[in-house]
């Protein structure tokens, strides 16, 4: 077990503080059409239980990762346990429903509920409105009683500390973020060392106070692994062309002997502006992997080289084929 500690980070001002970084759960629940591979439950179990000795203290789900088997298994883990412990932070997410792709005042309520009951918990710390870009019509979300009105009356009526918005597409999410008072946002892929498309909407959540949890800082992998061993960058299969930039990214890594996955998770963590970098895991060893990178020393010089490299601020998901498996 490491045991060096993480700094904490407060969410406005709802009492709530997270580690200045995170675990998320969307391939706990195993989506293999997403991320190429399987996880069982007992393999699940292993993590979420080491997940529990710390230091990370948030933990981020959704109604929808994997069509509910990642709050079920994170249910298992807190009936094993006895109950969620005290100073670590539960994260979940309104969903749309998956048939309708409706996403309604009816459905918030509907949502947070099956949550609740899902992972025997009576409250959770953080509570987003998830995928709004996905849903059947946005106008549900927005208008007068509608799904934001529900989520800021769960918050009043103590289901929730805090309230925020948790998507991918910035042309959707930065009118929102403005036009509503949220606690905190999660955004995905957008502020990566291969992407800095979420860098405006950051600064202007900052200069508010709105805590920004920064997801994915690996684009979907390559940032972990290398684009030597492994070809996608946001889920989706690349040209050569397009692995350029990360071929760049892992010479200056190979030339400092610095994995590059400690480049990427740094690269976030560094950040004033942001809360919690939020990285998916799936294992024990994925755990102990990203707290190492967390605290390795890495040089001026090195950033000096990494952070002049180009870098894109298009949606990276601009071409992705969407699949919720």
């Amino acid at each position: 077990m490491n045991s060096f500690s993480l700094k904490k980070n407060k969410i406005k001002n709802t009492g709530v503080e997270v580690t200045e970084l995170s675990f998320g759960t969307s391939s706990l629940g195993s989506m293999p059409d997403t991320y190429g591979y399987e996880v069982s439950e007992e393999r699940a179990l292993e993590t979420l239980s080491r997940f529990f000795e710390g230091p990370v203290n948030m933990l981020d789900t959704s109604r929808n990762y994997a069509m509910g088997e990642s709050e079920k298994r994170i249910g298992s883990a807190i009936k094993k346990i006895g109950g969620w412990p005290k100073n670590f932070v539960l994260s979940t997410k309104i969903d749309r429903d998956m048939k309708t792709l409706v996403l309604d005042k009816k459905r918030t309520r509907e949502s947070i509920e099956e949550s609740l009951k899902t992972m025997s918990v009576d409250k959770v710390d953080l509570l987003f409105l998830h995928d709004p870009e996905y849903v059947k019509d946005i106008n549900d979300i927005k208008k007068k009683d509608g799904a934001f009105d529900e989520l800021f009356k769960l918050k009043e009526e103590g289901l929730t500390k805090a309230v925020g918005l948790a998507m991918g597409k910035i042309d959707i999410m930065f009118p929102m973020i403005k036009n509503w008072d949220f606690d905190v946002l999660i955004n995905h892929n957008r502020y990566t060392l291969l992407n800095r498309e979420a860098n405006d909407m950051y600064d202007y959540a900052y200069s508010k106070n709105i805590a920004i949890i920064n997801a994915a800082p690996y684009a979907g992998g390559v940032l972990a692994k290398g684009p030597s061993n492994f070809k996608k960058i946001t889920y989706q299969d690349v040209s050569e062309e397009k692995l350029a930039p990360a071929r760049e990214i892992e010479k200056i890594c190979k030339n400092y002997n610095i994995e590059i996955g400690a480049a990427a998770l740094q690269f976030s963590m560094r950040d004033k502006r942001i809360t919690s970098t939020l990285c998916g895991v799936t294992s024990v060893q994925s755990i102990e992997k990203n707290l190492e990178w967390a605290n390795l020393n890495i040089p001026n010089q090195f950033w000096y080289e990494i952070l002049n490299l180009p870098y894109s601020s298009r949606d990276p998901e601009a071409e992705r084929i969407y699949t919720p498996g």
